[in-house]
């Protein structure tokens, strides 16, 4: 008898995306504590996808085993120049400036392309092809001996990180709970990473910088119909603004980390909070029950 789609939905892990208004709030500390709490506190399998592709750096924390990689393409225009009659379709058609016709010249500039092949689509004499080029890599492994481990890394002087971002996401896995390290800010690469997750965890310190950041982040999310939640971190350094804020906005606070010598010494040393402080793993499995409750799974 086959499963029904009732049934397949319900066994369905969450996704669930950690971002911040900008870096250095220690989104990363918490992404990466919440993946080890997760396998330490019986939650079932558990992934650590670092979506942050510019500048990747979970595997500093978790020190995962890689046991594998692969490149990450787009498809960029090659031009027959034999078969080109030179009219200039190509050209208007793109929507990055990648392709230009200037007199008897056709020039490509494959580091801005989309990879969306509308010049090959428009080309009336069929004088395109859509050739591979390499754009960055997707890395995997085991790290803490149980958590699966996926980091994207996009190759130095590229301009757009969305491919690298997708092709991360493409690992993930509907029957392990998947945390998402998203880029800081709240620009097309953070929003690559939490759209279609089932829920965004806001790392924020709570200062006036902090709350301004955050109401970017939380904007965003609505704006992409995730459902989000606080964490805040540093607590005792800032004025109460963030937590009014959260206040008016009926946003939950659901951990509040605070600011202690300790803890920053153990992340210089590059361990997670479930790592160094033990005390810390009920905390973090508490977030993840409510955040898998709030979010429906």
């Amino acid at each position: 008898m086959g499963t029904s789609s009732a049934q397949q939905e319900k066994e369905r892990q969450a996704t669930i995306a950690v971002a911040a208004g900008k870096g250095g709030t220690g989104k990363t500390l918490l992404a990466t504590s919440l993946a080890v709490a997760a396998r330490s506190g019986g939650l079932g399998e558990v992934q650590l996808l670092d979506c942050d592709v510019e500048e990747p750096n979970a595997d500093l924390l978790l020190r995962p085993q890689f046991a594998g990689s692969e490149p990450v393409h787009i498809l960029v225009p090659q031009v027959d120049l034999e078969k080109c009659t030179r009219c200039g379709e190509c050209a208007q058609t793109c929507q990055a400036s990648a392709i230009a016709v200037i007199r008897d010249a056709v020039l490509t500039f494959p580091e801005l392309c989309l990879g969306c092949g509308a010049c090959a689509y428009a080309c009336p004499v069929g004088a395109i092809a859509e050739v591979p080029r390499q754009v960055g890599v997707v890395s995997w492994g085991t790290a803490d001996g149980e958590i699966e481990f996926y980091q994207g890394r996009v190759n130095v002087g590229e301009q757009r990180s969305g491919p690298v971002t997708r092709s991360v996401k493409r690992h993930i896995s509907a029957d392990k709970l998947s945390i998402l390290d998203a880029p800081p800010g709240t620009a097309c690469p953070m929003q690559e990473t939490i759209e279609g997750c089932d829920f965004c965890l806001l790392v924020t310190e709570p200062t006036p910088f902090g709350r301004s950041d955050l109401e970017a982040a939380v904007d965003t999310c609505r704006a992409l119909g995730v459902p989000c939640a606080v964490i805040i971190n540093r607590a005792g350094i800032g004025d109460g603004g963030v937590e009014r804020y959260c206040a008016e906005q009926d946003i939950p606070i659901l951990l509040t980390i605070p600011q202690e010598r300790a803890i920053a010494e153990a992340y210089s040393r590059g361990e997670t909070l479930a790592h160094a402080f033990p005390e810390w793993l009920e905390p973090l499995c508490a977030v993840l029950e409510q955040v898998t409750k709030m979010a429906g799974q």
